[in-house]
């Protein structure tokens, strides 16, 4: 009896949405996967993965969680005592430590454009809503897409707040628990590579680096992403 296929839970990031999931949603769903995209509110990290823990346990069988750039920090928090979780892969995306901001990951190692990046819009009651600058999306965000797509998702990008970026994850971590994939993006210039690869190696992931890859590494490498979360939930079927 062949064993149950996994769900897909995708996370997305900050400055992005889940529209940037469609090939990888199309490709996993005609091999046979269930797939659920996860709304990612980008108000407050602790905050965000109790949402996403909710929709975790609304989940039937296993799972595999799946989460890029600031959705990792979010995957890591809400997959944390939850069993049907089988592995957690990570794209281009934070693995914090607990106590640790993305913001503080991000300026681990240099290379990060982020700081001259960010366009920040005040909101009321003193908190800022931060976007990437369409200006410089492309170049930053999304180097290894056509203009036209990256001017796209500079459009349809979704803030976070500065208070979710700063915000220290709290708690036991997921990956100290349940396997981790990471799929390092090699030519990132939102998290550098080597921050990417000392967060992978410090949780004992399997990892793959897709050379030449923007932050954007699954939508423009999708044939990559694919095959590694393909991987993950075969490796991970029977535990």
């Amino acid at each position: 009896m062949a064993h149950q296929k996994p769900t897909i839970v995708l996370v997305h990031g900050a400055f992005a949405d889940g529209s940037g999931f469609t090939a990888i949603v199309q490709r996993l769903v005609t091999g046979g996967y269930p797939v659920v995209v996860a709304p990612n509110p980008l108000r407050g990290l602790s905050s965000d993965a109790e949402q996403l823990k909710a929709l975790l346990n609304s989940i039937d069988g296993p799972i595999v969680l799946v989460g890029h750039s600031y959705g990792g920090a979010v995957i890591s928090g809400a997959a944390t005592g939850n069993p049907a979780v089988k592995a957690l892969v990570y794209l281009a995306a934070f693995v914090p430590e607990t106590g640790e901001s993305v913001q503080e990951l991000v300026e681990k190692y240099p290379g990060s454009t982020v700081g001259e990046s960010l366009k920040p819009v005040p909101l009321p009651g003193g908190q800022v809503d931060l976007y990437i600058d369409p200006r410089v999306f492309h170049p930053h965000f999304a180097g290894d897409l056509p203009a036209e797509e990256a001017a796209l998702f500079a459009i349809t990008q979704r803030p976070a707040t500065g208070a979710a970026l700063g915000e220290p994850a709290a708690g036991p971590q997921a990956w100290h628990t349940i396997p981790s994939y990471n799929l390092i993006s090699g030519a990132d210039r939102i998290i550098p590579p080597a921050a990417q690869e000392f967060m992978a190696q410090r949780s004992g992931a399997t990892v793959e680096v897709v050379e030449g890859a923007s932050h954007l590494v699954f939508v423009s490498s999708p044939g990559p992403a694919i095959a590694f979360i393909e991987k993950a939930a075969s490796e991970t079927a029977q535990k």
